[in-house]
């Protein structure tokens, strides 16, 4: 079906961009659970740098390491948010003064002009288009662990075009979060899952 949503994980050649590799799986069984969209099961790899970007609803970017993109992943980025397109982003080490995080933010300066990621207040529509999120992006487990910053970043970070989210950004690590099993959720009293069923509805109905 060419009207199935699909998840597109973005390849970029600096740093290491293929982590939680269980968590696409877990996120598309989540939208199968409690959506109607029909839903492509099999995550999509795709290179930054290829045209194919501009054919995905929806891209998932992350990593530890550093970001640096290159010119065509940069001019590729640019052109698809801007287009209305929609990207997540996670840092995997939940650190706001990580490699990662420095190196991306500093990317978004870059692209779309300095000051333009910025913090979303707790109630934006993000958390209310499904699920209802009172007080804006739940806690993950991986916040105060021990490693990172050990913090509880009680925020989302985004770059906003026309009205609308192009680029979220989260220091919070929900790719490991969620890269479990989604078989394994019969576990847990509350599915955590169920946030990244609003990022998803958002990027497809906002």
């Amino acid at each position: 079906m060419n009207n199935e949503f699909f998840f597109t994980r973005l390849q970029y050649e600096s740093g290491d961009w293929d982590v939680d590799q269980r968590m696409p799986s877990n996120l598309l069984n989540s939208l199968v659970e409690y959506t109607t969209l029909a839903v492509d099961k099999q995550e999509k790899i795709i290179t930054l740098a290829s045209d194919d970007i501009f054919k995905s609803p929806f891209c998932y970017l992350s990593g530890h390491k550093l970001v640096q993109f290159t010119k065509q992943e940069r001019e590729n980025f640019e052109k698809y948010v801007n287009n209305g397109g929609f990207v997540f982003v996670d840092d995997c080490n939940h650190d706001i003064d990580g490699l990662f995080a420095k190196s991306f933010e500093r990317q978004m300066d870059e692209i779309f002009g300095e000051g333009k990621l910025k913090k979303i207040p707790n109630n934006h529509e993000l958390y209310n288009i499904f699920f209802k999120f009172e007080d804006g992006p739940p806690t993950t487990s991986q916040e105060l662990n021990g490693w990172g910053d050990d913090l509880v970043h009680e925020y989302l970070k985004a770059i906003e075009i026309n009205g609308r989210i192009g680029v979220l950004y989260s220091n919070k690590d929900y790719g490991c979060e969620w890269d479990y099993d989604f078989r394994n959720k019969r576990w847990y009293k509350i599915d955590n899952t169920r946030f990244a069923v609003n990022i998803v509805m958002y990027a497809l109905t906002s």
